[in-house]
């Protein structure tokens, strides 16, 4: 089996700066600024990974854990620190609503827009235009530009377009908390279907009995640490009992 994903010893270090008194300030500057008005966060510690083409993984952990940290290093949003990400394939996804999308573009213009940024040529967006349309149940509005959608038309477009590329991979954060019941059922009705044709898919998610439904495999990150990585269930059961 091939491998769609290869992680290698990835470090990623934040900067978080703090808001501090005017006194405390002044007295930094008099000491010839000496010390860090900041501090570092250590969100991603050596994570190797592998997984597999077909493989369906949830990356599970409390809020700064580091599971969406590591998400954006796979899609190539965020780059590490040090350490190396490799993908095989078309990577797609929904790291965050609209992301891609130009408030000042219609509907239309930003479905291929996104598709380009996406790897799809103009033909295959052309031959594709009338289901990502439908799916997405956005209608009359596909004219409109985007500023003035809600947050669940924006999330039912960008999901569309990011299915419809056709993607080896397929990564989703919490991306499904959007929108109202019906559609979530069909994004996950969708997901699974991409799962069954063999796709890869990385999914984060606070939904843990969600996850166990969509993914065989579990990848628990503490303080940016992999603690464990194995079957869905024990991961959701290790997490649960945390």
């Amino acid at each position: 089996m091939d491998t769609a994903i290869e992680v290698r010893n990835i470090n990623k270090q934040f900067v978080l700066r703090h808001t501090r008194s005017i006194k405390e300030a002044l007295v930094w500057l008099a000491k010839g600024r000496r010390g860090d008005l900041s501090e570092k966060f250590h969100a991603l510690h050596d994570v190797s990974l592998d997984i597999q083409q077909g493989e369906t993984v949830a990356l599970l952990g409390f809020n700064g854990s580091g599971k969406s940290t590591l998400l954006k290093h796979i899609s190539g949003v965020m780059l590490p620190d040090s350490g190396s990400v490799r993908t095989r394939g078309r990577v797609a996804g929904l790291i965050e609503v609209g992301a891609g999308f130009h408030h000042d573009l219609s509907g239309r213009e930003n479905v291929y827009l996104n598709g380009a940024i996406l790897g799809m040529s103009e033909e295959q967006i052309n031959e594709r235009f009338d289901s990502i349309v439908e799916f997405a149940e956005i209608g009359q509005f596909i004219d409109t530009e985007v500023k003035f959608y809600s947050s669940g038309m924006y999330l039912r477009l960008a999901f569309s377009v990011a299915v419809h590329t056709d993607p080896e991979v397929f990564l989703v954060d919490e991306i499904l908390a959007v929108g109202d019941e019906p559609f979530q059922k069909k994004c996950i009705r969708k997901i699974k279907e991409l799962a069954a044709a063999g796709k890869t898919l990385v999914v984060v998610s606070h939904d843990l009995d969600l996850v166990a439904k969509i993914c065989a495999r579990g990848v628990l990150l503490d303080h940016g640490n992999v603690v464990f990585d194995g079957d869905i269930d024990d991961a959701v059961a290790k997490l649960r009992s945390a």
